[in-house]
């Protein structure tokens, strides 16, 4: 049988095979190629959105980590297969969320992160063999790092470094040098340690170390002030920390005193106060002892002592005149009138001796003594400044516009009367009230609405929703524009015998017909009625022809 080879576009009919596996032989290499990449493309994009919904959200698993201890630590998740993100350029290490507390107790367990402050667990890995001065060194090594991270708790503390200076100890008591520290503080920005807490640090590191004197702890900040002085006495110049804090209350309550008293009188927000206070803080003591002597009747005087003494003599003298009775005699006594009459005074007879006598009396009285000790407080008001500002009053009229208008001074002065009232004010003391009356300037506030596409919580959502819906998009349009038609193409199941046209745009082998050539319009006749009869016999596979001629793809 001879065999003709034609090259034309015409179509021709052609048997199509009935099993799957014909149907997806006979496809074009175009739609093979198609269904292919479509089938790949889907299960890709279906294994990429079950992994963004495992791991999407991420969480922090540990921050301010050194760089050793954030080495250490990616290796360990790369080990266990954990994904991990960077955060803040690398200071915080992020993995998913649901992961955070297993992956947590799963480090603790390999001993990370180690820290970069070694406490005493150095004495844990002590070495066979090691001298006494390295034991000392780790032992001191050890003490330092446990006081850092003591140090470190305080939550105005950021990082601390502490040395110590330990001395050597010998057998000589008294040759034996004292210990001394230093502590060096990194403060968070923004915040500061009062003198107590300071106090606290120096007495937390020398009740640490044997035999330390909090004198001899310093302590400094990141920019190298000395925080802790050589003495804590409230009496150097200035004032402490509590000191400033101790006025700051009081011109506080002086202020709340004010705006509680004026704002019920001239509206919220009208009013402006400010009070500054002097206060003393010195420590003045005195001690005085008076005395005066006892005053009153002589009954009611109080004898403290009472002393006398008497003394008397006689001596005789020797005999003289004519010896006789009336020689002998003693002489007679001098004698005086009782009732102050001027009678003559007798003279005494002295025959010859002589006599005397001495009285001597001493009396104390208790003398008053009062001894006085004065003490002034500390923190009394040496004297008080206040400040007052207060806006103009508002009047609406009957049309029911309102405008603002200045106070009178008879207004002003009650104002006045009533800050001095609730200031306690003393002009003895130096005391200053001022109160004036200004307009407040009102800034228009400028409200910016922001459209609803712009909102926070609009955009977070996009954010976390775009992928997803990418992805999903991307599907989607694989599946309706590469997928779709080749299995549509590969379910028709057409009825066994029946031929589906193909256009021929290659060699083609034809069987030679013993039929004679027909004319050109007998030629396409008989492919018309052929079209006919395959759409009576298959209707299925025809629609499914001039689908793929309507899509532009091949049969």
């Amino acid at each position: 049988m001879d065999k003709a080879v034609v090259r034309s576009n015409t179509p021709i009919a052609i048997p199509v095979p009935t099993d799957l596996g014909g149907r997806l032989q006979a496809m074009p290499t175009t739609s093979k190629l198609a269904l292919g990449f479509g089938t790949l493309a889907l299960l890709g994009i279906v294994l990429a959105m079950s992994m963004w919904g495992s791991h999407g959200d991420y969480k922090v698993l540990y921050a301010n980590l050194s760089d050793k201890d954030g080495g250490a630590i990616l290796a360990q998740l790369s080990q266990m297969n954990v994904p991990y993100r960077h955060a803040d350029g690398g200071a915080a290490i992020l993995v998913p969320a649901s992961q955070v507390h297993d992956v947590r107790l799963k480090l603790a367990s390999a001993g990370l992160p180690k820290g970069s402050v070694v406490g005493f667990e150095l004495m844990e890995s002590a070495r066979f063999g090691q001298t006494q001065f390295q034991e000392r060194l780790n032992f001191q090594r050890g003490l330092e790092g446990e006081l850092i991270r003591s140090i470190t708790a305080l939550a105005a503390v950021q990082g601390a470094r502490v040395h110590l200076a330990l001395a050597n100890q010998n057998g000589f008591f008294r040759e034996q040098q004292k210990p001394s520290a230093s502590v060096l503080l990194t403060l968070y920005p923004g915040r500061t340690l009062d003198r107590a807490q300071v106090a606290g640090i120096v007495h937390l590191v020398a009740a640490s170390v044997a035999e330390l004197s909090p004198k001899a702890v310093s302590v400094l900040d990141q920019s190298g002030s000395l925080l802790s002085g050589p003495s804590d006495d409230a009496s150097t110049n200035g004032l402490d920390a509590q000191q400033l804090q101790y006025v700051a209350q009081v011109e506080q309550g002086y202020s709340k005193r004010i705006f509680e008293l004026l704002e019920p009188v001239v509206g919220r927000d009208n009013l402006r106060a400010t009070v500054t206070a002097d206060i003393d803080f010195t420590r003045t003591e005195s001690t005085s002892e008076l005395f005066k002597p006892n005053q009153g009747n002589l009954a009611e005087q109080a004898v403290r002592s009472q002393q006398s003494a008497e003394q008397s003599g006689e001596s005789v003298a020797p005999a003289t005149g004519v010896p006789g009775a009336t020689s002998n005699q003693p002489p007679s006594p001098a004698t005086a009138p009782l009732t102050g009459a001027t009678a003559p005074l007798q003279t005494a007879q002295v025959a010859g001796g002589s006599g005397s006598s001495r009285r001597d009396s001493v009396v104390n009285f208790e003398i008053d003594k009062t001894v006085r000790v004065t003490r002034n407080a500390t923190g009394s008001v040496k004297r008080l400044s206040a400040a007052v500002v207060v806006n103009n009053g508002s009047v609406t009229d009957a049309r029911g516009k309102t405008s603002t208008v200045a106070l009178t001074p008879e207004e002003v002065e009650k104002l006045t009367t009533l800050v001095r009232e609730s200031v306690g004010f003393n002009k003895e003391r130096g005391d200053s009230v001022t109160v004036i009356n200004a307009p407040f300037k009102v800034e228009p506030v400028v409200t910016v609405e922001t459209v609803w596409w712009k909102e926070p919580e609009l955009i977070d959502l996009v954010r976390a929703a775009a992928v997803p819906s990418a992805l999903a998009l991307v599907a989607l349009l694989l599946f309706f524009g590469l997928v779709r038609p080749a299995l549509r193409a590969v379910q028709a199941t057409p009825a066994p015998g029946d031929k589906l046209d193909l256009v021929v745009d290659e060699e083609v082998d034809l069987a030679d017909t013993s039929e004679p050539p027909a004319s050109e319009s007998a030629k396409w006749s008989r492919q018309l009625a052929q079209a006919r009869q395959l759409t009576n016999d298959n209707p299925a596979a025809v629609a499914n022809i001039v689908s793929n001629w309507v899509s532009g793809e091949p049969a």
